[in-house]
């Protein structure tokens, strides 16, 4: 049964699979309209056709591409006239191994996707819609951008950064538009596989709730935040780590 309209529009970065997919779905089951933009043409299709062409389109590109913000932006105002909900999902993470060791260029590429880009989607959303109407802005970090993860130490600096990003477009863009931030522990996305694939049952014994993240987990967290019941909540980052943290210190 499909919901109502809410006559609202979200569009969400990275949106083909994983996380993004899973907030998409989420934003179209109560009722709203949807662009979600990938990398790759074929996914998007496939995506835009789970979520119901009625309700969802893709543009494809790379999130770091200003071109390409321009456009998804331009294609969603156009299309529908308004962009009621930033959801900055793109992210990469090309690289295992600590920061001693780093290429530079590949860090530029990390902090240029994860961040970069994030700041030049709430640009231009808020340009074109948010500045005037309002609306809302929920960026994804993630666990490793709150505390130390070894190996992923570019990706958690810059999630770190998105975590900053959060607290700043919130009081700059307040009272108009609310921003928050999601920081999810593993996930089981193709995205995160190489952190428990091969090794999960040993993974999940770290997590007291007893399994890793559903990309739906973070779909339901995202779709409160982006509505009217979370109304007084900006500049936050909520942790979903099914407790992980509460082992923190336990021998």
């Amino acid at each position: 049964m499909t919901a109502p309209d809410t006559g609202r529009v979200a569009l969400v970065t990275g949106g083909s699979r994983g996380i993004g997919y899973g907030i998409a779905q989420a934003l179209v089951a109560r009722g709203d309209r949807v662009c979600i933009t990938g990398r790759d043409e074929q996914s998007l299709r496939e995506a835009v056709a789970s979520l119901g062409p009625e309700r969802a389109m893709g543009v494809a590109g790379k999130a770091r591409d200003e071109a390409h913000q321009a456009e998804a932006v331009e294609r969603v105002m156009d299309t529908w006239g308004r962009v009621d909900h930033l959801v900055n999902n793109a992210g990469t993470n090309p690289v295992f191994g600590p920061l001693a060791e780093l290429d530079l260029e590949v860090a530029r590429k990390v902090f240029e996707t994860n961040v970069v880009s994030a700041l030049g989607f709430a640009q231009r959303t808020w340009a074109a819609w948010q500045r005037d109407n309002g609306g809302t802005i929920l960026n994804i970090a993630s666990v490793a951008g709150v505390s130390a993860s070894p190996f992923v130490g570019a990706y958690g600096v810059s999630k770190a950064a998105m975590v900053n990003l959060t607290l700043q477009l919130a009081h700059e863009m307040a009272p108009g538009v609310r921003v928050n931030a999601l920081a999810p522990a593993v996930v089981k996305t193709r995205f995160a596989a190489a952190l428990y694939e091969g090794r999960e049952e040993e993974t999940v014994r770290r997590y007291p709730l007893g399994r890793l993240g559903l990309p739906e987990d973070i779909g339901g967290a995202a779709a409160f935040l982006t509505s009217e019941d979370a109304g007084w909540v900006t500049g936050q980052t909520l942790v979903l780590d099914g407790g992980l943290f509460l082992n923190a210190g336990v021998a």
